[in-house]
């Protein structure tokens, strides 16, 4: 093969056969100090900070969050095995770094310098020579192709597909890494390659990189691990001669000391603790608590602020996932009928005080969902796919939610699992060869979303099906996730503006059967492969949105979840000894942004103290 390929160049050569990578090879490319996936990056070569920090923001303090799970037994957040801690992440640079400001340009970071192939066959990094690991080791070229093959030989399977289209990654000289692609036709890979983490290969190559260790790894970024006391906290400290604390896209980041992470195994335990103070920072992502929850004397003395922040993403898909590798959920109408047991508006008036929507799309809050009958963009993508895909992709609207009315929707539920083979016998459904009953088991780690299964199960139980619910401990959970032993989960699929590479994991057949993939439900249908495909190659952001739209719509009628619920914000409470600036990035915060106002967080302690 290797001597057909060295043949093939020899003649492309010689011939002036399409071939324009290789004609790049020979023409100066010019260094660039950040990429834009679409057009130009926003920001000059000479900016001196992100447009929406605060540059003079001072530094100290701490800020204190709650992490609700039994615990954590690692510090590799990279491998599948083990627990990882909460903002491990921290500790570690990339070689470019995104502005929230923009939907997708990425920066240097540990890279000062990028050239990218015109055709996009090729990336190279010149990395600061400055840059070091916590340890005082230089970062090299070396360490980025070791952290590379490292990642996708041992780490978790998300590496695999993120990176599946990098042929090779070379260090050129000391300081210069150059990545070649397999083809040009993802206009998102030489930006996603700058994401990488770069770990230091002198520590790791002398340890065994798959096991979970709770020991502090240096990295190269502007924390390092201070503390590690599994079942109670982690702690990061500020590394003060952080090499990075000056490059444009640091200054007025990373300002706060310490980072402090409390492990609470209840999350109503938690919400006491930040009542008390000794929590600092909350999302809240309970619509009760965000209504009527507020009514204690720290509120009401100003010492508490609420914070909503729009979001600048589509809004994330939380959803019931089904198992698909389980017979009982291979036939599309149990799995439609299983999606009318859940009573949206019910929830919304009677637990969520209003406060929320439903959740539609997989990129819900965006031009990418798709949207009534298919367009002529999507029908073209589609048509080669007619005879996979049902007939109900391309006739009808999409399969948003049927019948508000319980009865009617259970009705519908009921027609559907009879033509699906189930009959009742004895007030249970079962199936009519075979005579073994539908049973339905919701696994949880947290007792939070127990509100929201018991309604569902009490539907399923006026059908006949045998619903059950189990809470385990996160542990327990994620072996048994590994392991693929589940009816039903709660999952989260988060989206960009720009989806790409990752989808991949998410929903195709190559990660349907591997451990802690994020193709939870284990799909395997060869009509999303190719969508998915597709929707990487896209080069243009109508073609892009074409794409989407279409993948939108057959993971729609596919039925492979039980979408919930979103409120298009997120939802902050604070106790009030935090600066921040204003306007928050319009495509997601940026907590790194936010600094601790000495001032008030004195008066703050002083006024609990008196208590």
């Amino acid at each position: 093969m290797r001597f057909v390929l060295r043949t093939t160049l020899v003649l492309c050569l010689v011939l002036g056969w399409g071939a324009s990578s290789f004609a790049t090879e020979a023409k100066e490319v010019p260094t660039v100090h950040g990429l834009a996936l679409y057009d130009e990056p926003a920001l000059p070569a000479d900016f001196s900070h992100f447009p929406y920090v605060f540059p003079d923001a001072p530094k100290g303090g701490s800020m204190t969050q709650a992490a609700v799970g039994s615990s954590f037994d690692s510090t590799n957040p990279f491998i599948i095995r083990g627990t990882p801690a909460i903002g491990i992440g921290d500790i570690y640079d990339t070689l470019l770094v995104e502005n929230r400001d923009e939907p997708f340009s990425v920066y240097g970071l540990l890279a000062e310098g990028i050239r990218l192939d015109p055709d996009r066959y090729w990336i190279e990094f010149d990395l600061h020579p400055e840059a070091r690991f916590h340890d005082g080791e230089p970062v090299t070229a070396e360490d980025v192709v070791y952290s590379f093959h490292l990642l996708l030989d041992e780490g978790n399977p998300f590496y695999r597909g993120y990176y599946a289209d990098v042929e090779s990654v070379e260090a050129l000289d000391r300081h210069t890494v150059r990545f070649e692609f397999a083809a040009n036709h993802s206009r998102e890979l030489p930006l996603i390659v700058g994401q990488l983490p770069v770990l230091p290969k002198h520590y790791w190559e002398e340890r065994d990189f798959s096991s979970p260790t709770l020991a502090r790894h240096p990295g190269s970024g502007p924390y390092r691990i201070a503390e590690v006391d599994p079942g109670r906290r982690i702690v990061y400290e500020r590394v003060d001669d952080y090499w990075g604390r000056d490059l444009p896209v640091n200054v007025g980041r990373h300002n706060i000391d310490r980072l402090i992470y409390d492990y609470y195994r209840d999350r109503d335990i938690a919400w006491e603790a930040f009542k008390a103070g000794v929590l600092d920072y909350r999302i809240d992502a309970r619509a009760a608590t965000w209504a009527i929850g507020y009514d204690f004397p720290a509120y009401h003395e100003g010492l508490i602020e609420r914070i909503t922040v729009p979001d600048g993403q589509p809004s994330r898909m939380q959803a019931f996932v089904f198992n698909l590798r389980r017979d009982k959920f291979q036939d599309p109408r149990v799995r439609e009928a299983l999606n009318l047991t859940f009573d949206f508006p019910w929830l919304n008036a009677n637990i969520f005080y209003g406060t929320y929507k439903r959740t539609e799309s997989y990129f819900q809050n965006s031009d990418m969902a798709a949207e009534g009958l298919p367009s002529d963009a999507e029908l073209e993508l589609l048509e080669p796919f007619r005879d996979e895909l049902p007939e109900r992709v391309f006739t009808e609207p999409l399969p948003i939610d049927h019948p508000e009315d319980l009865r009617e929707r259970l009705r519908l539920a009921y027609d559907l699992l009879i033509d699906a083979g189930y009959e009742v016998r004895d007030d249970t459904l079962v199936d009519a060869g075979s005579g073994r009953p539908l049973t339905v088991e919701v696994m949880l780690y947290d007792s939070g979303m127990e509100r929201v299964v018991q309604p569902m199960l009490r539907n399923m139980s006026r059908l006949g099906i045998r619903g059950t619910l189990r809470i385990v401990d996160i542990n327990q959970y994620l072996n048994r996730l590994r392991g693929f032993d589940f009816d039903i989960i709660v999952g989260q699929f988060p989206q960009s503006n720009n989806p790409g590479n990752e989808q991949r994991e998410y929903w195709t057949s190559e990660f349907a059967n591997s451990p802690q993939s994020r193709n939870l439900m284990g799909l395997e249908n060869s009509v999303v492969d190719a969508l998915v495909e597709q929707l990487i190659r896209a080069d243009s952001r109508q073609e892009l949105n074409t794409v989407a739209r279409a993948l939108d719509r057959v993971l729609r009628w596919s039925f492979i979840t039980i979408p919930q619920y979103h409120s298009g914000e997120t939802r902050i409470a604070v106790w009030d000894k935090f600066g921040y600036p204003q306007p928050f990035p319009e495509y997601g915060l940026d907590l790194a942004a936010w600094w601790v106002d000495a001032e008030r967080e004195a008066e703050i302690n002083q006024r609990l103290r008196r208590r």
